[in-house]
């Protein structure tokens, strides 16, 4: 077999620090929008502020520059097979975990089985589907051993077997579904691994201290391979669900970033802290879910379509969010590589026009006056979330519906959702990498993040050829039906596109504006 050889050399500049010797410790305080669920990857509910944390504390086969770009990670070098399905990785000698143990290939191997173990019930399980008998690992139908991944050279190479050629495999490396896990202190620990007396990780930090719904610090791990290059001593991650409690820390000092600010406050913040205000095009959509279990309102295809129609999308963009979403009228965003979103087929009618068929949709699905539909809203802590949802109640008023929002915290709002717990539900996803499927795969049934049980063979049919298709064009046009089915289906109500708003001390260097909002806290440093 002919090999291919990807080597990507990365010349990365000493910080000043680095240069300069020993100095004044420098600690980076962020403000998150949600607490992290776990250090165990298999257990994480997906929320972007987990990712910022976990991606500081491991490190996967390739990272992420600070403009977004993939490097070597835990491997140096890497080969693809001609047909594509086969990918070795040569990993570096000196990549060791925080206790000075050798991170190896068996830890890769370690950690993918672990995430792909039905006993985990991880919901991104999905996430590592492209590798060799992955998906009948988790489904139960295979044992973990029967995974297409194999440590060979005494643990310094990977090799990984994929069901078929899969075009964004490397990109799908940067997610922490593919980070390795400590086999050797779960093997020692068992479930307390993750306990921070015994915690290890392999990235440039290493997690010290976990205060519940406050704040976890890490410090500088002087195991990482590139420590010297590392300028920070020390990451505190506060949990900080109150947006404008955020911003009144941001201006105190007490924060240097703070994540996702309110869209109310943009332009002020703008008007305000020029320097300390981006905001930037993003790969990211906000949706309403609908539960479409047997038993639900939701479930009824009249009451979905009814509720779509009398969303007014422009108006949560302009007036509610101040112009800091864009509406959405597809599930995929703009921006997304190879692909252009379709949209739903309402897109161009007016108000009056869908006001007008929704209500008498609501009619043939048996509402009225005499029976108004009363529906749970469920939405996590946020003002923006809680403002929206309000506009949306007040849009649906006209049809008769009658709804009761439910508010809880980040991780119990998620944990409602996988539960099926709602009738309509807040949620929202942003890129894995940047490919459609990555957004289409959430109403997949069958997966763990397609909460409101969207089930259609069509739907899933198109996905599943797009998943086996090579040639570009082919392949956007199979994904393109997909998504034109579940819109025609009113899957989901989608309702935005994010634009990434964040806060950045301006005396921050290597923090850069992104499509996929990621900044490894590796690259930054504070100007003397």
């Amino acid at each position: 077999m002919r090999l291919k050889r990807h080597t990507l050399i990365a010349a990365i500049a000493l910080s000043s620090a680095a240069l300069a010797g020993p100095l004044q410790a420098q600690t980076l305080n962020i403000g998150e929008i949600g607490e992290l669920a776990s250090f165990d990857t298999s257990q994480v509910s997906g929320g972007v502020w987990e990712s910022d944390i976990l991606m500081d504390v491991y490190e996967g086969l390739v990272k992420e520059s600070a403009e977004g770009e993939i490097l070597p990670g835990m491997a140096t070098d890497w080969e693809i097979s001609d047909d594509g399905k086969t990918y070795t990785f040569h990993l570096r000698d000196d990549a060791k975990w925080s206790d000075g143990e050798p991170v190896t290939a068996e830890d890769f191997v370690f950690g993918w089985q672990h995430l792909l173990d039905p006993k985990s019930a991880s919901k991104y399980a999905y996430n590592l589907y492209p590798i060799e008998n992955a998906e009948a690992v988790n489904t139960g139908k295979q044992p973990l051993d029967a995974l297409g991944v194999e440590s060979l050279d005494d643990g310094h190479t990977l090799r990984v077997s994929l069901e078929r050629p899969t075009p964004y495999f490397i990109q799908l490396l940067t997610h922490y579904t593919a980070y390795p896990q400590p086999k050797h202190t779960v093997d020692q620990y068992g479930k307390d691994w993750t306990d921070m007396e015994h915690i290890v990780t392999n990235g440039a930090f290493h997690p010290v201290e976990w205060v519940s719904q406050s704040r976890i610090t890490a410090e500088k791990n002087p195991e990482y391979y590139d420590a010297d290059t590392v300028s920070l001593d020390k990451v505190n991650y506060f949990t900080t669900e109150d947006r404008n409690a955020g911003i009144s820390r941001f201006r105190a000092g007490e924060l240097d970033i703070l994540r996702e600010y309110p869209s109310s406050r943009y332009q002020w913040l703008k008007n305000n802290l020029p320097e300390a205000t981006h905001m930037g095009p993003y790969l990211g959509n906000y949706y309403y879910v609908f539960n479409q279990r047997e038993g639900k309102p939701t479930a009824d295809p009249k009451v979905r379509e009814a509720l779509n129609l009398a969303i007014r999308r422009e108006v949560l963009a302009k007036q509610i969010m101040a112009g800091t979403f864009l509406p959405a009228y597809a599930f995929v965003p703009p921006g997304v590589n190879h692909y252009q979103h379709e949209t739903v087929p309402f897109k161009g009618e007016s108000m009056d026009e869908r006001m007008a068929k929704a209500q008498s949709l609501m009619k043939e699905a048996g509402y009225g006056p005499d029976h108004p539909l009363r529906l749970t809203l469920r939405y996590n802590s946020s003002d923006e979330h809680k403002k929206i949802a309000i506009a949306v109640a007040a849009m649906w008023k006209p049809l008769g519906v009658e709804v009761q929002m439910q508010q809880s915290e980040a991780t119990v709002h998620y944990q409602a959702l996988q539960e099926g717990d709602f009738d309509v539900a807040r949620a929202a996803w942003v890129a894995d990498y940047n490919d459609a499927e990555n957004f289409l795969n959430l109403l997949h049934s069958g997966v763990g993040n397609n909460y409101g049980a969207y089930d259609d063979a069509q739907f899933d049919q198109l996905m599943d050829k797009a998943a086996v298709t090579l040639d570009e064009d082919e392949r956007e046009a199979l994904m393109q039906q997909a998504e034109q089915t579940a819109l025609d289906d009113n899957a989901v109500a989608p309702l935005l596109f994010y634009v990434t708003r964040n806060l950045v001390n301006p005396a921050l260097e290597g923090w850069q504006d992104n499509a996929e909002d990621d900044h490894p806290s590796r690259w930054v440093s504070f100007t003397e």
